[in-house]
């Protein structure tokens, strides 16, 4: 008896032939994988990676993403997130129990201390703020509870880079996991593992993508058993990454180099070029002379990201910081950085910083993106003459 169009277009016998190649991987989409037999759906083990078993444990796009992001850090086993915010959270919830104690530096990812703060506090888990620029006194802090240490280099907003391998060393004396945010150093400027961290994490959304039209975040290990913790926890929490998104940060990676030397040239010279200027009291970027943690920067990286804050004049109302923003046309106002349009945001520092932070002036985050460093000096100028 024939079967109904419909259903054969459903069920269809073409298979293409073996043998495609392209430059590109294969871009996979699946929630339900078909199995040939019911030997073949009870031996799988999603843990292993030898086969599929759901689109939520990976498919063959993944699969390439995460191989390709474990040798970028230079680790061993990765899994991929739906943000980075999210690879924050699920290495405190694999890691951390009632009871714990997480240390945050002072200058966090805002988001993360509020995970900290309102998440996990009401899970009975703890935290404190250390100084990352000071390693004797982090090793002093770190008590019996202290289970995770999360470092950011640099960090968020007033890019105080820490010196990253004597964090990890104080933390790995008393037993303590190590967590590095590598969001900045993109696995190029940076490479956690070598300096003894224990996990490193990348908001994928950043350099990997390039593109800033996609969330993701990854989570990368060398240590079997550590990353068994994470895999497991993502899986509890149900996290996954679509086939779309994950083709986008693969296209991403080649050209991943030469857009981080861009930037950080051009972020560089234009950061050179504010520093010279009378409405600026600071800049603050690592591969700066004067900038917070700068020595440390020096004996970690030989690049840096296109990305960095400056600290207008107290003497300017917030009015005349707000006029400048405004007044910027090549520099966009938006979240976010690492992508081929070059942003601007005004932050608030009693806001974002606990007291004592030792920052005077009104800061101004720059985010560079692409564009000829020419014609962003030139908006900035016309910003600062109009503002100021």
């Amino acid at each position: 008896m024939p079967r109904d169009t419909i259903t054969d277009l459903i069920h269809h016998g073409y298979q293409p032939p073996d043998g495609f190649e392209s430059p590109a991987p294969g871009v996979f989409k699946a929630s339900t994988v078909i199995f040939a037999n019911t030997a073949a759906l009870q031996s799988r083990d999603w843990r292993r990676k030898d086969g599929y078993t759901y689109g939520l444990h990976g498919t063959p796009t993944t699969f390439v993403l995460e191989e390709r992001i474990a040798t970028l850090e230079g680790g061993r086993q990765c899994v991929l997130l739906p943000s980075g915010l999210a690879a924050v959270a699920v290495v405190d919830l694999a890691l951390l129990a009632p009871g714990d104690e997480v240390l945050l530096p002072a200058n966090v990812y805002g988001p993360s201390r509020e995970l900290a703060r309102q998440e996990l506090r009401r899970w009975g888990i703890t935290h404190r703020l250390y100084d990352p620029l000071d390693a004797a006194a982090l090793a002093a802090l770190i008590g019996p509870q202290t289970k995770l240490l999360w470092i950011e280099a640099p960090g968020s907003v007033t890019m105080e880079f820490p010196d990253v391998a004597a964090l990890a060393r104080a933390a790995r004396a008393k037993g303590v996991i190590t967590a590095l945010d590598n969001t900045w150093g993109a696995g190029l400027a940076l490479r956690g593992f070598e300096h003894g961290i224990d996990i490193v994490m990348q908001a994928l959304t950043k350099y990997p993508s390039g593109g800033g039209d996609v969330l993701m975040g990854s989570v990368v290990t060398q240590d079997a058993a550590l990353h068994e913790r994470i895999k497991l926890t993502h899986m509890r929490l149900g996290y996954g990454v679509a086939g779309n998104d994950t083709e986008l940060v693969l296209r991403g990676l080649p050209t991943l180099a030469v857009r981080y030397a861009a930037q950080d040239h051009a972020g560089r010279a234009l950061a050179h070029w504010l520093a010279a200027r009378a409405e600026v009291a600071r800049v603050l970027h690592p591969a700066l002379p004067g900038s917070p943690g700068h020595a440390h920067w020096q004996a970690h990286c030989t690049q840096a990201a296109g990305l960095f804050s400056v600290l207008l004049d107290a003497r300017y109302s917030l009015a005349q910081v707000h006029a400048f923003v405004d007044a910027l046309r090549l520099f966009r106002i938006g979240y976010s950085w690492a992508g081929p349009v070059s942003l601007v945001v005004p932050y608030d520092l009693q806001a974002i910083r606990e007291p004592g932070h030792g920052l005077e002036g009104h800061l101004v985050r720059l985010s560079i993106g692409l564009e000829a460093v020419a014609d962003l000096q030139a908006d900035l100028a016309q910003a600062l003459a109009q503002a100021f």
